[in-house]
């Protein structure tokens, strides 16, 4: 007998049993943004984060992933994703890419944010804090987006617009969204950039992972020995934005964010409505 395959949609109930995780995954960065600072490692900043989520009832999710035993990946400067947490310590300058997950009750929560730590060379920590903005900014307008669109690849053509209006930056098209639920990588996969064809329908029960992965210069990568860190292979910096989002039958709502994504969405003329 064929095997059906698991729909890409949630139920009201399963949209519920989203929300605790994605706020635990939210509370788990803004401690690490509390504590992030020149002088700490990306160890410490691991261990931060697991106590937060463990305290909060949930399981660091990243430690779910065969292979992986952290609850972070730290990624900086050249570095794009799945840096693996450990004994580097961070410079003034540096600009840092924070991914984590939360699991509660079997469902999953993901996001990420970057920042750019004070002091250094004010040139280079500028054009850093450019790369860093125009990530953040397209990520929005990609969730914005969602919230209209017909079809699911709609998003990643308005990232892509929003990447390129603020200049020459390179997009990492090996690497894309994903849908999110009882695993924290589902299909179907979000792309940052325009692509073939509409993908799947936006309708209630859609999850979704929306992660622009923006560059300095090139878009081509490379995994290190480590099997994990993805970095620049021109050596370019790399910015990191990520949220959970839940599309259902009144609207949408970030799920990694505690005001559902309003400080970000509602300058774009979009509310977001809690999921009911």
């Amino acid at each position: 007998m064929r095997r059906r395959k698991p729909s890409i949609y949630k139920s009201p109930e399963e949209l519920r049993a989203m929300v605790r995780p994605g706020l635990l995954t939210e509370s788990a960065l803004t401690a690490v943004r509390a504590a992030i600072r020149p002088g700490i490692t990306t160890g410490e900043l691991d261990a931060i984060a697991e106590r937060t989520i463990r305290d909060g009832g949930g399981v660091p999710n990243f430690q779910l992933v065969p292979g992986y035993r952290h609850t972070l990946c730290v990624s900086v400067n050249d570095e794009v994703v799945h840096g693996i947490p450990g004994d580097r310590v961070l410079a003034a300058g540096d600009i840092v890419s924070v991914d984590a997950g939360a699991e509660v009750d079997g469902w999953n929560g993901d996001s990420a944010f970057t920042t750019v730590l004070p002091g250094g060379d004010a040139t280079l920590t500028t054009a850093r804090q450019t790369l860093c903005d125009t990530t953040e900014r397209a990520l929005w307008h990609g969730i914005a987006a969602l919230a209209h669109a017909r079809s699911l690849n709609e998003v990643g053509a308005v990232i892509e617009d929003a990447i390129d209006e603020t200049g020459a930056w390179g997009i990492v098209e090996d690497l894309t969204g994903h849908g999110i639920g009882r695993s924290m990588h589902e299909d179907p996969p979000v792309f940052n950039h325009r692509v073939r064809g509409a993908g799947p329908a936006v309708k209630p029960g859609l999850v979704v992972a929306i992660e622009p992965m923006v560059t300095a210069g090139t878009i081509d990568s490379s995994t290190d020995d480590d099997e994990w860190t993805i970095r620049t292979l021109d050596g370019s910096d790399a910015a990191h934005w990520e949220h959970s989002v839940a599309v259902h039958a009144d609207g949408i709502w970030v799920l990694t964010a505690s005001d559902g994504g309003a400080s970000g969405l509602v300058p774009l003329g979009v509310t977001p409505v809690p999921v009911p």
